[in-house]
Formats: structure tokens, sequence, C-alpha cells
């Protein structure tokens, strides 16, 4: 992992501890005020590794091998064994094509497509998507069989919202409760 340039911002506030997070795609790390420059020096480079070391672990995996792996993940803890049993060999890939959809599947290949927009979102909607391509391997509608094992995820519903905001946000369109 390469390093990435950070800002310090010293608070009056905080009195011990060193928090970083992302603001607008940068890396902040805040420090208490009175933290010489010395111990600033020594604690914060540490301290922002650890923070993107573990944003590096949150994100979903690059590769078609780990899409791949990851998919066979899903399908062992949310379907049900009878249709583990039952699907075809499958592979997952990135596609830079799809600009329209989230995912595509081709069932009679166990063909899995990801759109490579998805790489920038959160883990838990890419695997959303990647489950509702999954079930389409043994559900080609979306019928209530299908939706009932897409359910099986438990962030479902959370990531359908979340790429209809996202989705909408793009869009410039106004988000309303009557839709």
């Amino acid at each position: 992992m390469q390093d990435e340039p950070f800002e310090i911002r010293r608070s009056p506030r905080r009195r011990r501890t060193i928090s970083v997070f992302r603001e607008q795609g940068r890396v902040v790390a805040v420090i208490p005020a009175a933290m010489t420059r010395t111990a600033e020096r020594m604690q914060v480079p540490g301290v922002v590794r650890s923070f993107l070391e573990k944003e590096a672990r949150r994100r979903p995996p690059t590769a078609e091998a780990q899409l791949t792996a990851r998919a066979n993940e899903l399908v062992r803890r949310y379907l049900p064994p009878e249709l583990v049993e039952s699907l075809p060999v499958f592979g997952v890939r990135w596609s830079q094509t799809q600009r329209q959809r989230w995912g595509s599947c081709t069932p009679a290949t166990g063909e899995i497509r990801l759109s490579s927009r998805l790489r920038a979102l959160p883990d838990w909607v890419v695997d959303y998507v990647l489950m509702h391509e999954l079930v389409h391997l043994v559900e080609g509608h979306h019928n209530a069989r299908f939706w009932a094992l897409v359910s099986a995820y438990p962030a479902t519903e959370k990531a359908r919202g979340f790429l209809e905001g996202y989705s909408a946000a793009l869009a410039g369109e106004p988000i309303s409760d009557d839709d």
C-alpha cells in the first residue's frame, strides 16, 4: 500500500487521542493542540497508516479471483445448501462497459459482471449486487422466490436504499417519499 498524503489539524478540545478520517477524499488526522512536534512526527504517521490499512480491508476485492472467492463465500453463508449444490460453475469479473446496470448475469455460462462503478462503494453494497446476480443463476425472474433468496443477505434493504439514493444523486434527481 502506498503512503497517502494527509492533513494534520490541532484541536484544543482533544486531550490524548488521535483521530483519522476522510473528508472530501483527503485523509485528515486530528491531534491534541498540546501535542509536541516530536510526538506528532513519531505517532501520527503510524496511526494514519493503520487507518489506511483498515480502510483497504473494507474495500471490495479488485481482482476477479477475489470477486469469485467473495461470491463463493456469500453463496456458502446465505443460500440454502440444496441450492448451493445446484449452482452452475460461475466466475465474476469487473465490467467497464456497464453504465446503466450495477451488475449482470448470464446463467447459461455462469458469468457474472459487476459494474466497475461499484469499486468506489462500500463492500456491503458490492456484496448485495453480487448476491443479487448469484441468485439469478437459480432464479431468472424478479419474483417472490428471487427476492426471498436475495433477502437472506442481511444488508439487502440498506444496500437497495443506498443504490437508489446514490443513483438519484448522480443523476441530479430530487429524492421524494412518493416513489
